[in-house]
């Protein structure tokens, strides 16, 4: 598969999502972020997470991590809750509890974050990523993921 199709995405292992990632141009990212399509790959991104959660990692880690993806097609902001608690990870949709940290950033920054196609810490230099709350933490959250290599 080489084509940015998300219909395909279920089926589309992290490995070769990354690199489907890495080999789209940033302009076609952004037009399918900004379609019907955007809620489909965002749900599959972070329904994701828990199974490349590494709890041996994260210590004695509990934290509740806001995701903000801006960029909706009316204009508005999608949210998602990732909560990391005793050694497990679960995600929820919107804003249920208070964050240790807040991050927000545009659709094709975040799927290049999530894919290991772009340096959050460069990102967060230049103003591409916003980070509000734990720093430290912000900085250690791609050691709690496995976060494919495209």
């Amino acid at each position: 598969m080489t084509d940015f199709d998300p219909a395909n995405f279920a089926n589309v292992g992290p490995k070769e999502f990354a690199k489907l990632v890495k080999s789209t141009p940033d302009d076609k990212i952004a037009e399918v972020m900004s379609g019907d399509l955007r809620g489909k790959i965002l749900s599959e991104v972070f329904n994701r997470m828990p199974s490349l959660f590494r709890a041996d990692r994260a210590g004695s880690t509990n934290a509740v991590i806001h995701w903000n993806i801006t960029g909706r097609p009316d204009g508005g902001t999608d949210t998602y809750e990732v909560v990391i608690d005793n050694g497990t990870c679960t995600v929820n949709e919107g804003a249920q509890r208070d964050p240790k940290l807040s991050l927000t950033m545009g659709p094709v920054e975040f799927l290049k974050i999530v894919s290991g196609g772009a340096n959050p810490v460069m990102m967060f230099m230049t103003g591409k990523l916003k980070a509000k709350g734990d720093l430290g933490l912000a900085a250690n959250i791609a050691n709690l993921f496995d976060i494919p290599k495209g």
